[in-house]
């Protein structure tokens, strides 16, 4: 079984149903609830999704939302080694950084999920967008 992490981006979009990108968002979401995939998130992750979708949305609203998320995926633990490597490293975006070390230490993630593939280029894990992830898998299923 694949194991991800999924970017914030890619759980912001399904979220706010942020076309065209949401479609692929669901269907990266739908393998995890299946378990066809392993997904992975962080705590950054959860923070900064709480913090968006609070804008537009009930404290009550929000937890349930991210309560299902959490159903469906695992929490990455993000410690006191992580950030000093992500503080350190040449990431230009010190959250991208949080969520790149986060999956690497764990040391069972095989590749970052996003819309922003330039974000990870100094990622040590693969990196692919959600369309071109989800074509792999149908590849896989021939």
């Amino acid at each position: 079984m694949q194991k991800v992490l999924i970017d914030t981006d890619v759980i912001l979009d399904f979220f706010f149903d942020r076309k065209p990108f949401s479609d692929h968002a669901a269907n990266v979401l739908s393998l995890c609830e299946s378990r066809e995939i392993r997904g992975f998130i962080t705590s950054v992750i959860i923070s900064n999704v709480y913090y968006l979708l609070r804008q537009t949305s009930t404290h009550e609203k929000v937890i349930e939302k991210l309560t299902q998320l959490i159903t469906i995926t695992e929490v990455l633990k993000t410690d006191k080694d992580i950030i000093l490597k992500a503080l350190n490293s040449n990431f230009r975006d010190f959250e991208d950084a949080l969520q790149n070390y986060s999956a690497e230490f764990n040391g069972q993630v095989d590749l970052i999920v996003t819309r922003n593939v330039k974000d990870f280029k100094h990622s040590s894990l693969g990196v692919m967008t959600p369309g071109n992830y989800l074509k792999t898998i149908i590849a896989s299923r021939q």
